[in-house]
């Protein structure tokens, strides 16, 4: 795309207007995103070839091929917990115990919150994991790809031993007082208190869980149907995901191991993730995915699987994973477009005249979840906010640390998320779809209530935060 394309105005957001809308009227979110990447390029003077050198560029990146391979890699192993039986395994040691709807609800939640090194994996195995425990209770895929998508990036940008803690300090380094990188981790522990929607989204999911708090809105009708007609997806529903992984049976003959073909392999991605944060300061997550299937594929062959089978199982899975790769691949399009037409920066620019103390937080949560929402990014949007919010912050307190500046950080990571959870454009959320099998534009309508709850309160915190302690 053309660099010198810097800020379109509001014409640089009616791509995404135009990518959300469709979807839902539509509930075909692929051609709702070639729709607006076409129009995006022709507004943004690319002419009729804009929309092939778009996907050129925006896919030919170390960011997409990272996401693209860590889903494969993922869908290859969820296919071997499949074909080795240890999903199917684990899944009837817990029919066993007869859980609730209540105990299953609870039970993918913290799962969810134990897999938080990864929001990538978090919610394809909280959804592969619980699908079959899930459709049993009579649970609606809605219901599991909420509790799958609010378990993921809510916890992963709360734990200070994540990616997402050691990119978001990153972006601090250099701004005000924060110098080094230990400044940068200092500040994102201090913050943690201050990131209110994350806070809120996880502790939603357990009330939602518990049935503390009753489904209301989409979601509810969601759940009579799973209950009162035993369907967990609507008529006409498209499950984000490839019947190869849906419908996969275990090896004939094969020995049920789960510790083997099971908990051993996710408790090496988990060691594998953490050692090399330790030692490394960097968790290579892909690395350990990648260690795991090979692992997986020699002791499938000593379990007495042909490897003929390993290796079709092994295609199975790649297969599974090409409707969310397709996806995955038009969101990171429409993400190259608005950031080359100046999307972010207009809707920064909206905001620039109001700006005040008092206001500052709430503003800048509100700013970075639109900025999100329209462009499917929390990362992104992490990036573009974060150099803006702390000067901001730093500006009214003299270049010290204090409520206001732990207030933006977490207002930057916290309206990220949120913006995130509400966009179809979402990476994660279309990872929560795909993992729960779950169509996606159902997903997003029946979390988008539980969301703007939380994302509304966490508005009320930061206004409260403004008024009384600044």
């Amino acid at each position: 795309m053309d660099a010198e394309i810097v800020n379109m105005g509001i014409i640089s957001i009616i791509p995404a207007v135009i990518a959300i809308v469709l979807s839902f009227a539509t509930r075909n979110t692929i051609v709702s995103l070639v729709v607006a990447c076409i129009i995006g390029t022709l507004l943004s003077g690319q002419g009729l070839l804009g929309f092939p050198t778009l996907l050129k560029t925006s896919l030919g990146t170390t960011s997409f091929s990272w996401v693209m391979l860590l889903n494969t890699l993922i869908a290859i192993i969820v296919a071997y917990f499949q074909k080795t039986g240890a999903i199917q395994s684990f899944s009837q040691a817990i029919h066993d115990r007869n859980l609730s709807r209540r105990g299953a609800q609870l039970m993918a939640w913290l799962l969810g919150i134990f897999v938080y090194f990864s929001d990538s994996f978090s919610p394809l195995f909280v959804g592969s994991t619980m699908r079959s425990i899930t459709d049993k209770a009579k649970i609606s895929r809605e219901k599991l790809a909420y509790i799958a998508d609010s378990t993921s990036a809510p916890v992963s940008v709360l734990v200070p031993i994540t990616g997402w803690a050691a990119y978001l300090s990153g972006l601090a380094v250099g701004i005000g007082c924060i110098v080094t990188e230990e400044d940068g981790s200092a500040l994102f522990l201090k913050a943690i208190p201050y990131n209110f929607y994350a806070i809120l989204a996880v502790i939603m999911v357990g009330l939602i869980g518990s049935g503390i708090i009753k489904d209301f809105g989409p979601m509810k009708k969601a759940e009579e149907r799973a209950q009162k007609e035993g369907k967990v997806l609507r008529d006409g529903a498209v499950p984000l995901i490839g019947k190869e992984l849906t419908e996969m049976k275990p090896y004939p003959g094969i020995k049920p191991r789960v510790f083997v073909n099971f908990i051993l392999p996710v408790l090496m991605i988990i060691t594998i993730a953490l050692s090399t944060y330790i030692t490394m300061g960097s968790a290579k997550t892909m690395e350990a995915f990648l260690f795991v299937v090979i692992f997986m594929t020699i002791s499938m062959v000593l379990q007495g699987i042909p490897f003929q089978e390993v290796m079709d199982t092994l295609t199975q899975g790649i297969k599974g994973a090409v409707p969310a790769v397709t996806l995955l691949a038009l969101a990171y399009s429409i993400n190259a477009l608005s950031k080359s037409m100046g999307t972010a920066n207009y809707i920064v620019s909206l905001s620039e005249s109001f700006l005040t103390p008092m206001l500052l937080p709430a503003i800048i949560f509100v700013i970075s979840a639109i900025m999100a929402f329209a462009t499917g990014s929390s990362w992104g949007t992490f990036a573009i906010c974060m150099p803006i919010a702390l000067p901001l912050a730093f500006a009214f307190t003299d270049g010290q640390l204090g409520t206001l500046v732990y207030a933006c950080f977490g207002a930057v990571a916290g309206g990220g998320v949120f913006g995130d959870h509400c966009s179809p454009l979402s990476d994660t959320t279309v990872l929560s779809s795909t993992g729960s099998a779950a169509d996606h534009i159902d997903h997003v309508q029946t979390q988008l209530p539980y969301a703007l709850c939380c994302g509304t309160l966490a508005v009320v915190l930061y206004l409260l935060i403004g008024f009384f302690t600044l």
